[in-house]
C-alpha cells in the first residue's frame, strides 16, 4: 500500500508545485565550482501557486519584516534542512557541523516543545523547509522528476511530519528555504535595516566585521550581540532561556539568530515575548561574522553578479 503524502495534497491540490527560484543579481555558478552541478537541483523547490518567481517571495518576506517591525508584531522564521529533518526523524545525524542532540532520549523529551514552536510558526510566523525533487520523491508526473538522482525523501518526509502534527502550509506561512539566504544577503535588506535596533543571538561573533558587512551597504544599523550556548540549544534551551530573552536590549527592532535546529525555539520565542521579528539567520550570520568557513564553504542565493 502506497503511502499518502502531504506534500502530493499540495500539489494535486493546486496549491503548490516545483519550479525554478529565479532571483535577480544571484550568482549559483561559484557554488557549482565549489561543490558540483547537483547542487543546482536545489534552485526547483516548492512554489506557492500564487508566487510567479524567487523575486516575489523576497518581496513577500520584506513586506511581512517591515509590518513586523512597524506594527510591533511576532514574526519568527525558521529554515529548516537536513539537520533539522534528521532531528524531527529521531535520529542523530543531526549532528554535523554542529552539536545538536545528545541522545535519542533527548531529541524525544525535546519534541513537544518543537511542535509547539511550529505550531506557532503556522499561524505567526514562516516556515522555509529545503523541499526540492531529488529530497522529495517528486511523483513521475513531475516535470523536474528527472533531476532526482538519489533516493530521498527527508523532504517529503518533514512535510508529513508536519502534517501529522496538524501543521498546515499555506500562502501566508510558507517561504522556500533560499529565499531567507538571497533576502538576507541582499542589499534591500541592510538598506532597510539602517539605524535599526538589531540583537544578534549567536555562539561566537565578530562585532567589527558585522558592522563592515552592513557598511558596504552604506547601512548602519545598531548592533547588538547575545551569547548563546554552542551546543545542545535544541535539546536545552529551557536552561538558558530566561537569561537569552532577559538579555536582548529594550526597543530591539529585529533579532537574528544563529543556533543550528535550536534556531526555531529561540526565534519563537523570541519573537512571542518582545513581538518583533526572529529570524534564523544561519549562515548569512557566519557571513556577517566573516566565517564562511563555519558553513564548509559558500552556499546557494547568497552571492550576487557584479560584486
Amino acid at each position: 500500500m502506497v503511502k499518502k503524502r502531504y506534500l502530493d495534497d499540495l500539489i494535486r491540490g493546486g496549491l503548490f508545485r516545483f519550479d525554478h527560484l529565479s532571483i535577480a543579481d544571484i550568482d549559483n555558478d561559484p557554488i557549482v565550482k565549489l561543490f558540483s552541478t547537483a547542487v543546482l537541483e536545489q534552485e526547483i523547490c516548492l512554489f506557492s501557486n500564487t508566487m510567479k518567481s524567487g523575486n516575489d517571495y523576497c518581496r513577500f518576506l520584506h513586506q511581512r519584516l517591515v509590518s513586523s517591525m512597524q506594527k510591533h508584531q511576532p514574526l519568527p522564521i525558521a529554515r529548516f534542512a537536513d539537520g533539522e529533518y534528521a532531528f524531527y526523524s529521531y535520529t542523530l545525524g543531526c549532528n554535523g557541523l554542529y552539536k545538536q542532540a545528545e541522545s535519542i532520549a533527548a531529541i524525544k523529551s525535546a519534541m513537544p516543545q518543537h511542535i509547539s514552536a511550529m505550531k506557532y510558526l503556522e499561524t505567526r510566523g514562516l516556515l522555509a523547509p529545503l523541499v526540492f525533487p531529488s529530497n522529495s520523491h517528486a511523483s513521475s508526473e513531475n516535470i523536474f522528476s528527472s533531476l532526482q538522482k538519489k533516493q530521498d525523501s527527508s523532504g517529503a518526509d518533514f512535510l508529513n511530519f508536519l502534517h501529522a502534527h496538524d501543521i498546515r502550509l499555506s500562502v501566508e506561512n510558507y517561504v522556500p528555504f533560499y529565499v531567507i539566504y538571497a533576502y538576507l544577503s541582499s542589499a534591500q535588506f541592510a538598506t532597510t535595516m539602517n539605524e535599526k535596533k538589531i540583537c544578534i543571538l549567536n555562539s561566537g561573533y565578530n562585532k567589527e566585521s558585522c558592522r563592515n558587512w552592513f557598511a558596504q551597504f552604506n547601512s548602519r544599523p545598531h548592533l547588538m550581540f547575545v551569547d548563546i550556548p554552542a551546543e545542545y540549544v535544541a535539546t536545552r534551551w529551557e536552561e538558558s532561556k530566561t537569561q537569552t530573552l532577559n538579555s536582548v536590549p529594550p526597543g530591539t527592532d529585529l533579532c537574528l539568530v544563529g543556533a543550528g535546529v535550536g534556531a526555531l525555539l529561540i526565534c519563537t520565542a523570541v519573537a512571542r515575548t518582545l513581538s518583533i521579528p526572529a529570524i534564523d539567520a544561519g549562515h548569512v550570520l557566519n557571513m556577517m561574522n566573516g566565517r564562511v568557513d563555519k558553513s564548509n564553504g559558500a552556499r546557494l542565493y547568497t552571492l550576487r553578479k557584479n560584486r
